[in-house]
């Protein structure tokens, strides 16, 4: 009897052992705002061995990963990641966009309050217009929401977006005070060690952080607290961490792809992960976190630099154009502003004028893209109701379809020609931009390393959307519940 006892346990504990979910203990989303997919390999030989050339060395490498979908900008990026889907689904459509008429940022929420800080609305932020789950909430609801879920960037789209609705908190930087906030969506008041951790890297009020490679180092300290105060990665739980450097887009924007400011930036990077990496192999364990790192979008070299190396290169003035609309338009209908808004690439029609008004609007709409295709900048116009009876390439035709959103992605928009930035520059312009079908703003790296990880490389085409869906994919859990992205092979 007893040997049948013993023989019970043992099977007994065999079975409950090969029932229990493999799971690492953290989930770790780098997320490099504008880094380009090149970066990797043009300062490569600049890199240390042991930050970005370590996740290479050690993680399988999607070298064709694509942003399928316009405009490629910082808020669609962030929540595609972290969704697997598209603004189609999201309905968060650009950084900046119009809900129910009026406009509105990617989080901005007047419900909520600033935490962390005295006065100012920084932190009148949250993710309450991102209409889809994230990896996040998904890994909450396989955990009964035992997993714990945080976000940190300095931009507020960055740290939130990617964290998601049931997230635990979400951190960035409020300029005008000068120190990391949250919300009341989140919190009554900071932890103590996020108020600790304010005390400690003291900002001056309205001190811009972004533009630096002090923000970089920033960032990765804030990670690495999160990681200390909440418990990151120390149970048998899996937590997720999503960070987000946005010091690489500022940078970017200002100085342009090339020259001394990007490359500290990125040798700063370097430094930084490689602490960040050391880090986490100590405090969570190496080979007990996955991570992954990819960017949001990529960017353009500087017009300026292209044109000097005999490339194409220009500047659509959206400004005259939006002046030029509305006169035409005033002078054939009436009315004030017909055309609201034009937000990269889209155009936003005052629908309630026109219907108040009792105007055709697909006759407005018509009369809008004769103007367009006559600029010498653009290369293609669509009507947003009529994408799929354009007579355009079908790869464009897909992007734009997965990009438009019907309540909140304008009625037009506006494809450029390659080279070509949303405005016009002076002769002085050392910056660039983004928003592009083209592979400088939409080829973005994708690495995944750690936890469950073989070192490999594929050239197969992957996408921004299957970056959520291969992480829970490996985690045994449901992907988004809008997630449109396919598990990446990576045997």
């Amino acid at each position: 009897m007893k040997k049948i006892f013993l023989l019970l346990t043992i099977l007994l504990s065999v079975l409950s052992a090969h029932s229990q979910v493999s799971r690492p203990k953290l989930v770790v989303g780098l997320v490099v705002d504008q880094m380009r997919w090149d970066y990797l390999y043009y300062y490569h030989d600049e890199y240390g061995e042991n930050g970005l050339k370590r996740i290479m060395r050690e993680g399988y490498r999607c070298e064709n990963t694509l942003i399928n979908y316009v405009p490629t900008v910082t808020a669609i990026g962030h929540s595609s990641v972290y969704t697997g889907s598209v603004p189609a689904f999201t309905g968060i459509c650009g950084n900046d966009f119009y809900v129910d008429g009026k406009s509105t940022t990617s989080t901005r929420d007047t419900t909520v309050t600033t935490v962390g800080a005295p006065n100012g609305k920084g932190g009148q932020q949250s993710p309450h217009l991102l209409l889809a789950t994230t990896i996040g909430d998904e890994l909450k609801i396989a955990t009964n929401f035992q997993s714990k879920v945080v976000g940190v960037a300095i931009k507020d789209r960055a740290a939130i977006l990617p964290a998601g609705h049931s997230a635990d908190a979400a951190y960035w930087y409020d300029r005008t005070n000068g120190c990391f906030v949250t919300s009341s969506y989140y919190m009554d008041q900071l932890p103590q060690w996020m108020e600790r951790f304010n005390k400690q890297h003291p900002l001056s009020a309205k001190h811009n952080l972004n533009p630096t490679t002090e923000g970089v180092t920033m960032t990765l300290a804030l990670a690495e607290a999160a990681i200390d105060g909440e418990g990151l990665g120390q149970d048998d739980v899996t937590d997720l961490l999503a960070v987000s450097i946005s010091s690489t887009d500022a940078i970017g924007h200002e100085y342009g792809t090339r020259g001394k400011e990007n490359h500290d930036v990125y040798m700063q990077l370097d430094r930084d992960v490689a602490r960040f990496l050391s880090m986490l192999d100590e405090k969570v364990g190496r080979g007990n976190y996955l991570l992954f790192l990819t960017a949001d979008h990529g960017g353009m070299h500087n017009p300026l630099f292209l044109r000097s190396h005999k490339m194409p290169d220009g500047g659509w003035d959206s400004g005259k154009t939006f002046k030029e609309l509305n006169s035409q338009l005033e002078s054939k209908y009436g009315g004030t502003k017909l055309v609201k808004a034009i937000m990269d690439s889209r155009i936003y029609l005052d629908r309630a004028q026109i219907e108040t008004k009792g105007l055709d609007i697909d006759a407005i709409k018509a009369d809008v893209l004769k103007v367009l295709i006559q600029d010498s900048a653009i290369q293609f116009a669509v009507d947003g109701d009529r994408i799929s009876e354009a007579t355009i390439p079908p790869v464009l035709k897909e992007r734009i379809l997965n990009g438009y959103n019907r309540e909140r992605g304008g009625d037009l928009f506006v494809i450029l020609k390659s080279g070509h930035l949303g405005w016009r520059y002076g002769d002085d312009y050392r910056g660039t931009s983004h928003s592009a079908w083209n592979n400088y703003d939409a080829h973005i790296p994708l690495v995944f390393m750690g936890w469950g990880v073989s070192p490999g490389c594929t050239v197969k085409p992957t996408f921004i959307t299957d970056i959520a869906a291969t992480i829970c994919a490996m985690l045994y859990i449901q992907a988004p519940n809008c997630c449109i992205g396919t598990p990446i092979d990576m045997r």
